[in-house]
């Protein structure tokens, strides 16, 4: 293993291959508009090395490596070549407009690969790689070469071919867990006899391409920086061949995270770009992040279980190792499930402003753990259910004497509302983009409140053409958020009911008190 403690700094180059071995995901193909889309966030992200594609497998990958090659600044622009003269030329001219371009060569290096694919033996293996390899570098001084297969090949073979390359010129040499056949600890002892076993490696930056088939890929890529590779190939959200590809993001945060193990290494990746590149790659390719995927899922940063919130609420690293906000998340999420307790629901209320008395809060958890039992998820708009139900008592200050609509095609929405308060009776008209929005907007009118409507949803209580529709709204005003409800076989009837229900819950200042009114 690399020696660790002399303080110097060491930076692992990060080589993204999304747009290449994450493309061969099947399902996940890119356009050449997306590939630029997608490359330009990766330089934003910090990405040393962008692999844009394999130009010889088709014209549109051809023309999009050119594209990316042309139009994107900062990063490395690497092509993939099989080790012949097509391929070389295909990525030469596809890299021929990149400020700083790489061709990276591959060969298959294990006997299985060399008996059943290629159909060559070692000599013929060693001569091509070293050839291409020099063919190559008479277009740039970057080249790479990979010898497929690397974990299943036999060792002194590979050290041979490792040694070769780099005589002919290779100054990155890329280690590829093709198959995902590796396991960390055998990985590493790899790398690390590389550095032993062959003369010329100190003329060469050791690189590592892990494959996820045995869910291994981060782990071994780690393993492997750990044991002296200073390049690791990985893509956003873990996309590539069968079960995927070392996850950058991954192996990023868990070198910022643990820098007890990794000392004096760092990457240049912008980790506050991290989710924005994320949910980017999984919009054009089509790949949803499951819900769980470490640092990019939707749950990562959300918790339930009431001893885990309550930690979070009392000190967030007992439960958080690194900072939502770091890897560009909006911040921690405490989801209100029937695994949440108390402390929770405390602070979600104190957040939404509702200030309980002690008995009352006990009132409302019964209820909430009620419903909690019913559903995957309580949401902010069933807490104010529930204390509106159990504990505020609203009296009808405005109640709906009388409504009329009129719109059309080529009319204005129009709405005229008549209300009443007490014994008065109160009448006015607005015209809105809507008549339920005119009906608002007339309401506003009446009682003097200006309110932002927040969420309007509309269901059928009863079945039939004649249905009784039931209408529920949350509108803010004054930094306060209400919900209101109204039913009716009107839908226009119904709406004025629900927001005229949360105008009456505004102007309605009773116990519990709502902080800043």
């Amino acid at each position: 293993m690399v020696k660790r403690g002399t303080g110097k700094k060491e930076k692992i180059i990060i080589f993204d291959t999304t747009l290449r071995d994450g493309e061969q995901c099947p399902g996940a193909s890119l356009g050449t508009k997306e590939k630029l889309e997608i490359a330009r966030q990766l330089a934003l992200l910090g990405a040393d090395v962008i692999e844009a594609g394999f130009p010889i497998a088709s014209p549109g990958d051809l023309e999009a490596v050119k594209l990316v090659a042309r139009n994107v600044k900062g990063p490395v622009i690497c092509g993939l070549a099989r080790s012949n003269k097509p391929d070389i030329d295909a990525a030469r001219e596809a890299l021929r407009l990149a400020r700083r371009g790489r061709i990276h060569v591959f060969l298959a290096t294990s006997k299985i690969h060399m008996k059943y694919k290629l159909r060559k033996a070692e000599g013929e293996i060693l001569r091509l790689a070293r050839q291409s390899v020099k063919y190559a570098r008479r277009f740039t001084d970057d080249v790479e070469f990979s010898p497929e297969d690397a974990s299943r090949s036999e060792r002194e073979f590979l050290f041979r071919v490792l040694e070769a390359v780099i005589q002919a010129g290779a100054k990155t040499v890329n280690i590829p867990d093709t198959v995902g056949y590796a396991i960390p600890r055998q990985f590493g002892q790899l790398i690390s006899q590389i550095r032993e076993r062959v003369p010329n490696i100190h003329k060469a930056v050791i690189s590592v391409h892990c494959h996820n088939d045995l869910g291994l890929g981060v782990s071994n890529s780690l393993e492997a920086v750990l044991n002296g590779a200073r390049q690791v190939e990985c893509t956003m959200n873990g996309l590539g061949e069968r079960a995927g590809n070392a996850s950058l993001e991954e192996i990023v945060m868990t070198i910022k995270t643990r820098k007890d193990v990794f000392k004096g290494m760092y990457t240049g990746i912008n980790t506050r770009q991290i989710c924005k590149t994320s949910r980017l790659v999984s919009k054009l390719t089509g790949m949803i992040v499951q819900p769980n995927k470490a640092i990019v899922g939707q749950n990562a940063f959300r918790h339930e279980a009431g001893i885990h919130q309550h930690g979070v609420l009392r000190k967030r690293t007992t439960y958080e190792i690194m900072r939502p906000e770091d890897v560009g998340f909006g911040g921690t999420s405490l989801v209100l499930g029937k695994h949440s307790g108390r402390h929770a629901l405390e602070d979600r209320l104190r957040k939404l402003g509702y200030a309980l008395s002690k008995a009352e809060l006990d009132k409302i958890f019964l209820r909430f753990k009620e419903l909690a039992d019913k559903k995957k998820e309580v949401f902010n708009e069933d807490i104010a259910a529930i204390i509106e139900d159990e504990i505020l008592v609203v009296p009808e200050i405005y109640s709906l004497e009388a409504v009329h609509t009129s719109s059309g095609t080529k009319t204005i929405p129009t709405a005229t509302v008549r209300l009443r308060k007490g014994n008065e009776i109160f009448q006015d008209a607005a015209c809105g983009d809507g008549p339920v929005d005119a009906c608002c907007k007339t309401i506003d009118r009446i009682t003097g409140i200006q309110c932002e409507l927040l969420e309007y949803s509309l269901k059928a209580v009863t079945g039939g053409k004649d249905a009784l529709g039931e209408v529920n709204v949350q509108v803010r005003a004054k930094n306060r958020v209400v919900t209101g409800r109204g039913a009716s076989t009107d839908i226009i009837q119904a709406s004025a009911k629900a927001y005229l229900n949360a105008i009456n819950k505004l102007l309605f200042r009773k116990p519990p008190k709502v902080k800043g009114e």
